[in-house]
């Protein structure tokens, strides 16, 4: 299908982007993106101006009960269309990120739509995100946490049967002497902010919105703390 967007200013046809996300229009949000581009925005003026405009609002009405899981799913869907296109760019020009995260259902535990939204969502507040997927274990955390170097763990289980794993997981880190290196989130639905605080976690994400919103605060946060006075 052709799109033109010629007849929209630069102001509208970010306004347009937001709009197409919110309705988890995949096609026309890389038709979007793509026209940006051709119009001389750079790649990071586009993930700020459209996409990451357009799922804040998303996170916003989904934290509100106005959207549900499945048209938060269509839009990150959306996103991911236009992010196909923006991520290589992004890594060309050294596009700041604004952190790290790796996350992972844990081991004996097989759900992960949950999960992916709180990643997907992640990666649409400017986050670079390496998703583990499920039944992960300690060692795979680790691994990926040597490797990838990330501001934060988050770690996801469904079942009550699988929620003692994340304090192996994060026994495992005090264990390596890395824990206060990485802050350390949990989730999933049988999960609490109890739990989360008898476990050892910095936080618990009530759903991908709250998660959202407790990343960005960790971050700021951190970088305050790294500036010099």
């Amino acid at each position: 299908m052709d799109f033109d967007f010629s007849d929209l200013s630069n102001e509208d046809l970010f306004l347009q982007m937001q709009d197409d996300l919110y309705d988890g229009l995949r096609e026309e949000i890389v038709a979007e993106t793509n026209d940006a581009l051709t119009r001389g925005f750079t790649p990071q003026q586009i993930l700020d101006q459209g996409l990451v405009a357009g799922m804040e609002i998303v996170g916003v009405d989904f934290r509100d009960g106005i959207l549900f899981v499945p048209e938060v799913l269509m839009a990150a869907n959306a996103m991911k269309g236009g992010m196909e296109i923006l991520r290589p760019l992004l890594t060309e020009t050294g596009a700041e990120q604004i952190g790290k995260m790796v996350i992972g259902t844990v081991k004996g535990d097989i759900h992960d739509i949950g999960k992916n939204l709180v990643a997907m969502m992640m990666e649409g507040a400017g986050l670079e995100v390496i998703n583990l997927g499920i039944n992960v274990d300690a060692e795979q955390f680790l691994a990926a946490i040597r490797e990838h170097k990330p501001d934060i763990l988050g770690m996801s289980a469904l079942l009550t049967t699988t929620m003692p794993y994340m304090k192996v997981v994060i026994d495992t880190l005090g264990e390596e002497g890395i824990r206060d290196d990485i802050y350390v989130m949990v989730g999933g639905a049988p999960v609490t902010e109890n739990f989360a605080r008898d476990v050892g976690a910095d936080a618990y994400g009530r759903d991908a919105a709250v998660s959202v919103e407790i990343a960005k605060r960790h971050l700021i946060a951190k970088k305050q703390i790294k500036m010099p006075m």
